[in-house]
């Protein structure tokens, strides 16, 4: 019962093996700088006793299909060979067409290629890691699992925008958000926590990492998301602008003499957090706050801005809050930020515990709200990579 998780990049494969029956990582790893003279592929794998033995080598991979080839070789190796049930592939972008994880065939890849203009640096990495992955392992079906799909049970009124309708029906512009698997998986997590089916909960799910969004969950379905057409729209990131004017497009375009792809690279790996202050580790961040760097402090405290704006934003949607759960790097391991973003929300019925935020996640979920607040605040470490797995096998058992 072992399902393989895989993360194509355009120059990286992310892996992870685990055991179904334990939902237990066996080994994990990353081949990474495919095609480029420093390649590197790692492989650690979990012992008996818990500790990880691990494997790197530092020989060229010219392609997708020799990096492949190293990880089943390494898998072989260390006697992990078998029992594999599936293979689960993390997708960006589904579009309108995948609303679950799919078991892959011809129709399924194409429909994938179909959504490229959506995703052009994501769904082509996608999908050669795919076709690889179906060539080295024919007996073995392999499962799509998109990014987008948790959000496609958003009602019109919160997907669509304002825009000609005929630029939504002709080039499927439309908010579709992302980190879907993240945000399913703590709600589920949040909802075991609280007692209830995740069906009889309303909660505001935070994921804050490098990329970050906000997702308002009613009766466990996806209502309305930060991250819009791409995942550049929402919180301020770690070098992604999010929200800002559109003109600011335009004014960039005529008074500085940028080309559309100028801007756009300016706004996805030059703004944000980066933007700001030059650093887009929070960490980095933090220290550099607590020093008296302006620079730093200011880019602090917009990320919290934003974020606490969306946080009461999506309690207005869902008038009703179960619980606020934060999650990923920043939001399992950021006290600073927890307490900026929930600052001034004790109207929304959010009142946190300072001692209880202070402590980190470290894997365990934590409760960090006080006695008798209204809303349940909760730290859920998220895990995409065994939601994917756990997605897969549901699919692969059909």
């Amino acid at each position: 019962m072992h399902v393989l998780v895989l993360n194509c990049g355009s120059s990286s494969v992310k892996y992870q093996l685990f055991d179904m029956a334990a939902e237990s990582v066996l080994a994990w790893g990353l081949v990474e700088r495919i095609g480029e003279p420093e390649s590197r592929a790692a492989l650690q794998v979990r012992g008996a006793d818990g500790d990880a033995a691990r494997e790197v080598t530092d020989d060229p991979v010219p392609d997708h299909a020799e990096a492949l080839e190293r990880i089943l070789d390494a898998l072989e190796r260390a006697g992990l060979g078998g029992d594999l049930v599936g293979v689960g592939h993390r997708v960006v972008h589904g579009g309108e067409t995948f609303v679950a994880p799919t078991v892959i065939d011809g129709q399924v890849i194409a429909g994938i290629k179909a959504q490229v203009p959506l995703a052009p640096l994501h769904n082509p990495a996608n999908l050669l890691g795919i076709e690889v992955a179906m060539a080295a392992l024919p007996e073995v079906r392999q499962v799509a699992v998109f990014d987008t799909a948790f959000h496609q049970s958003l009602p019109p009124r919160a997907y669509r925008y304002a825009l000609p309708a005929s630029l939504y029906t002709d080039y499927g512009v439309r908010r579709y958000g992302f980190h879907g698997t993240s945000h399913a998986y703590v709600a589920r997590r949040a909802a075991e926590h609280l007692g209830r089916p995740l069906e009889a909960c309303n909660l505001i799910t935070a994921h804050l990492g490098n990329g970050a969004s906000v997702t308002a969950i009613e009766g466990g379905r996806s209502v309305d998301t930060s991250m819009g057409l791409s995942p550049l729209e929402g919180l301020v990131m770690g070098t992604r602008s999010g929200d800002l004017d559109p003109a600011v497009v335009f004014h960039l375009m005529r008074e500085a003499g940028l080309s559309a792809d100028e801007v756009e690279r300016l706004l996805n790996r030059e703004s944000g957090l980066k933007g700001l202050c030059g650093a887009n580790d929070l960490r980095h961040i933090e220290q550099r706050a607590r020093d008296g760097d302006a620079d730093a402090t200011l880019a602090l405290e917009v990320f919290c801005h934003r974020l606490r704006k969306y946080l009461g934003a999506y309690a207005a949607v869902l008038g009703r809050v179960d619980a606020l759960v934060f999650t990923a790097g920043i939001g399992e391991n950021s006290p600073t930020v927890r307490a900026e973003a929930c600052r001034g929300l004790a109207g929304f019925g959010v009142t946190l515990d300072p001692g209880r935020n202070d402590r980190r996640a470290d894997g365990e979920l934590l409760a960090v709200h006080a006695e008798g607040s209204a809303v349940a605040v909760l730290v859920v470490p998220t895990d995409e990579e065994l939601e994917i797995a756990e997605q897969t096998l549901a699919c692969v058992q059909g």
